[in-house]
């Protein structure tokens, strides 16, 4: 499949806090890559950076060939990384519709001036993104609800409402942080089972999670970090029963050790 991803050597403090050292992995094309570790182990930091909003101290970050590091938020999204957040962070004012197109906004070409005056080309490019609006929210299961507000939707409905927002930008890579927190068992199933579709259209997916039965069935492979570096990579088997990720998780060596 080939790497889409390439992260190496990074690294990142805020003060005399090293939270990254020197982290290096790679993500496949069409992979679903598992990302644990404790509290305090620098995941979300390692998605800040990803999606732009920190930039590391020192390393490198590659996708699909091109430089990452570095780049604005808004050209990192530009660039195909799409991403939801721990906190669901919607525009409560703004329909779930309007939510999700406004996800298409890094691929639209009107700026300002034609947005104002709405020639014929700007008109026809509303069109296109509110219909592949309707289809994003067909795609999660959310089509019903799209003249609603965002903040009627319950929590569960609104974590659909981000993904699908995301997914209208068009992404190479998606970074799901923490999708299934606050969510019961049977919504849980259902992200799943949207996870595994978003997959079949050939996105990457790097996923930070701390369910771990979540994180075990849809993970072709796991990196665990911990204190800011990695201490293991592979599938989800070889990750269950390797010695340091006991230790990180249980305080303790396993027995036999």
């Amino acid at each position: 499949m080939g790497a889409l991803l390439e992260v190496t050597g990074l690294q990142k403090r805020f003060g005399g806090l090293v939270v990254l050292d020197g982290v290096s992995f790679a993500a496949a094309r069409g992979e679903i890559l598992g990302i644990i570790g404790p509290n305090g182990a620098g995941k979300t930091t390692l998605f800040n950076i990803l999606s732009g909003i920190y930039e590391p101290d020192a390393g490198a970050i590659t996708l699909d060939g091109g430089p990452l590091a570095g780049l604005e938020v808004h050209a990192v999204a530009a660039r195909g990384v799409g991403r939801t957040f721990q906190n669901v962070k919607l525009f409560a004012n703004m329909s779930v519709l309007e939510n999700v197109m406004v996800g298409r906004h890094c691929r639209t070409r009107a700026g300002l001036l034609q947005a104002l005056l709405r020639p014929g080309s700007a008109r026809k490019e509303e069109r296109s993104i509110r219909e592949q609006a309707v289809r994003e929210l067909e795609f999660v299961g959310l089509q019903d609800h799209a003249a609603l507000p965002s903040s009627s939707l319950p929590f569960g409905k609104q974590r659909l409402l981000e993904i699908a927002r995301t997914l209208a930008s068009h992404p190479k890579l998606i970074l799901l942080d923490e999708p299934a927190a606050g969510l019961n068992p049977r919504e849980t199933r259902e992200l799943g089972g949207i996870i595994a579709r978003i997959l079949e259209r050939g996105i990457t997916l790097l996923l930070v999670e701390h369910d771990m039965e979540l994180v075990m069935e849809v993970s072709h492979r796991i990196l665990v970090l911990h204190n800011g570096r990695k201490i293991c990579e592979g599938t989800p088997r070889e990750v269950q029963s390797h010695p340091e990720v006991i230790t990180a998780y249980l305080g303790e060596a396993p027995a036999g050790a």
